[in-house]
C-alpha cells in the first residue's frame, strides 16, 4: 500500500495486519515513510499467509494499492504478472499501463466527498481491497480496527464500517 502521508496508509496496513491476526494468519507489517509526516511518501508492506513467512522483504507483490502518482511510478512494475493493482485516480495523472495484471480503479476520494467524511478515505480503500482480494472478512477488520483505534474514538467504529461497505460497493468488475 502506498501513497502520501496523511492518507492513512500505515493505519490501513496495521488494521489489515490485525485482521489477519484475528483470523490466525501469519502476518508481517513493515511501514516505510519519509521524515515528513503529512505530504511525504508513505508505504507499508503487509503479508498475510496461512503458512510461515520466510521474509518480510519483498521485491514483487501479488497486490499493490496505489494512492498517488509517485507510488504508481515506483510500484507499478513491482506487481507480479497476473497480480492485482488497485488505485484511486484522485491525484494520479497517468493511469496504470500494464496489461499483464488486473487493474481496479476505485474512486475512493469521490466516495468520501459523497459521505462528507474525508477521514474515512483509508477505510473506503480498505473496503475495496476486501472485496477484490477476499483476504479477510469485514468482521476481522472491525476487530482489528477496535484494537488499533484508541478507545476514545470507538464511537467512530460504525462510521468506519459504513466506509468499508461503501468501498466494497465501489468495486464493479
Amino acid at each position: 500500500m502506498a501513497g502520501f502521508g496523511g492518507q492513512g496508509i500505515l493505519s490501513m496496513g496495521k488494521i489489515l495486519a490485525y485482521a489477519g491476526l484475528m483470523d490466525n494468519l501469519e502476518v508481517t507489517w513493515m511501514p516505510s515513510y519519509g521524515p515528513e509526516q503529512r505530504g511525504g511518501t508513505a508505504n507499508v508492506t503487509v503479508i498475510l499467509s496461512d503458512s510461515p513467512i520466510s521474509s518480510p522483504v519483498l521485491d514483487t507483490f501479488d497486490t499493490a494499492v496505489i494512492l498517488n502518482q509517485q507510488s504508481l511510478d515506483k510500484f507499478e512494475e513491482k506487481v507480479k504478472p497476473g497480480g492485482t493493482l488497485i488505485y484511486d485516480p484522485y491525484g494520479i495523472h497517468r493511469a496504470p499501463q500494464r496489461t499483464d495484471i488486473t487493474v481496479h480503479r476505485i474512486d475512493a476520494m469521490e466516495a468520501t466527498f459523497d459521505m462528507k467524511s474525508s477521514k474515512t478515505y483509508n477505510m473506503v480503500v480498505l473496503g475495496a481491497i476486501l472485496k477484490i482480494t477476499g483476504i479477510v472478512p469485514i468482521d476481522s477488520v472491525m476487530a482489528g480496527l477496535k484494537k488499533v483505534l484508541p478507545e476514545r474514538h470507538h464511537n467512530l467504529l460504525d462510521l468506519n464500517r459504513q466506509a468499508i461497505i461503501r468501498g466494497m460497493e465501489l468495486v464493479t468488475d
